[in-house]
């Protein structure tokens, strides 16, 4: 069994107050959710409006298929329109 979580760092910026960011948050949470099978947390900025900050874990059956899941993750946010890719930090164990 092999774990890969990323830390994922969003900028947004359109977003107008909290309400706007977590609109944004919530559509992608729920997306990576769906297409990944993956479980996903804000888990840093929840206070600020322009920022976001995601934790995701995938379980896989090896390290490939963990690595393929974690690429779908990137995939849909970037391209999400309404938030932009700051950092990615990976890791597989």
């Amino acid at each position: 069994m092999f774990v890969g979580i990323v830390r994922i760092e969003l900028h947004i910026p359109a977003s107008r107050s909290l309400k706007d960011k977590r609109q944004v948050v919530r559509g992608l949470k729920d997306r990576i959710r769906e297409h990944a099978r993956a479980a996903v947390a804000e888990v840093e900025f929840q206070d600020l409006w322009q920022r976001a900050a995601l934790g995701v874990a995938v379980v896989a059956g090896d390290a490939g298929q963990a690595r393929e899941l974690l690429q779908v993750v990137r995939r849909l946010v970037e391209q999400t329109y309404a938030a932009q890719l700051t950092d990615w930090q990976e890791n597989i164990q």
